[in-house]
């Protein structure tokens, strides 16, 4: 059984991407045949600037394995390391109607707003099928916002098997943890780094303690008791801190006497202490870029050993006979 799923290199990844995703990943190498990649063509339809791509790209990458996925147990490689997505999509597209993809909230949003999405956008649950459908994956790890594109890749894998096959894809499964479909982010809004209020894991300690002590809070006095219940800072703490040390925290805000200030300073020392061990890791990987070159390049024939045959066949399927392979 496959469990596939992807990160888009936007930026810097934070501990939303960790508790929402990439920890989910580690967990499920022990049971299934992981295959993790970067999702550097989804990228490139909010057009970023090709030097930050390439070292987001590399950075995620290496942070996938300071956080514990393992490139013995599991398949990590760039997407565009295998051309056959592209094929894929191109050839999935001709069993897809307009329709389907019009109404993806990621087109749907962008209109929404009185922009014009590009093709690439609009294309983007299309590539996410091929992604998923490519290696013949069981299960996919998705937030809640990405449960949509799933279904229309369960969709287009309907459609195809109806005109083709029976039973030729697989069609996937969600995989969706409640408790951590909602990370907060410094600002109480979902964290995201489009709403720029990320916490970065791995952020050099002064500029992690400054973006904790941004978390935005009440004007309550430190005198006064305060609500922990909605609090910020203290639905960060519950992802680091054990039951004991939360139920300390909240008696102490119930209590007074106790501001938000010391709440900050708690959580970061606890952001700390969680992330040592990949952050030390994490810099032994860095200083080390041909390994990690090796282990992706490795990453990407496995994932290439795959797609190749799983193409030749589709497009047999299709009646294609050009086939070079």
């Amino acid at each position: 059984m496959r469990v596939l799923s992807g990160v888009k290199p936007t930026g810097t990844l934070h501990i939303g991407n960790y508790f929402g995703a990439i920890r989910q990943f580690v967990e499920l190498q022990q049971k299934y045949d992981g295959f993790y990649f970067v999702a550097d063509y989804h990228s490139l339809n909010s057009n970023p600037e090709s030097s930050k791509l390439t070292s987001f790209t590399k950075d995620i990458i290496i942070d996938y394995m300071a956080l514990g996925l393992d490139p013995d147990k599991s398949t990590i490689f760039l997407q565009s390391a295998v051309p056959e997505v592209l094929e894929l999509a191109f050839l999935l597209s001709n069993v897809t109607n307009m329709g389907l993809l019009m109404r993806a909230h990621s087109f749907k949003d962008q209109q929404a707003k009185g922009n014009l999405p590009n093709v690439g956008l609009f294309y983007y649950p299309l590539l996410m099928a091929a992604d998923i459908l490519l290696y013949d994956s069981n299960y996919v790890p998705v937030g809640k916002d990405q449960k949509q594109h799933l279904e229309i890749t369960r969709d287009i894998a309907i459609k195809f098997n109806e005109l083709y096959d029976d039973d030729f894809f697989i069609l996937p499964e969600p995989i969706i943890l409640e408790e951590v479909a909602l990370i907060p982010g410094t600002d109480g809004q979902k964290m995201s780094k489009s709403y720029g209020n990320t916490i970065e894991m791995f952020a050099p300690e002064k500029a992690l303690k400054k973006q904790i002590m941004g978390i935005v809070t009440d004007s309550t006095p430190l005198e006064e008791p305060k609500d922990p219940e909605t609090c910020n800072v203290v639905k960060l703490f519950k992802f680091f801190a054990s039951t004991s040390e939360v139920d300390d925290m909240k008696a102490k805000y119930r209590a007074g006497n106790y501001g938000y200030g010391h709440a900050k300073l708690e959580l970061f020392e606890a952001v700390k202490r969680y992330f040592d061990s990949a952050r030390k890791k994490r810099e032994d990987l860095a200083a080390d870029p041909a390994k990690v070159a090796e282990i992706l390049r490795r990453g990407s024939e496995k994932a290439r050993a795959v797609a190749i045959p799983k193409i030749q066949r589709i497009k047999k399927k299709m009646g294609l006979v050009g086939n070079i392979y």
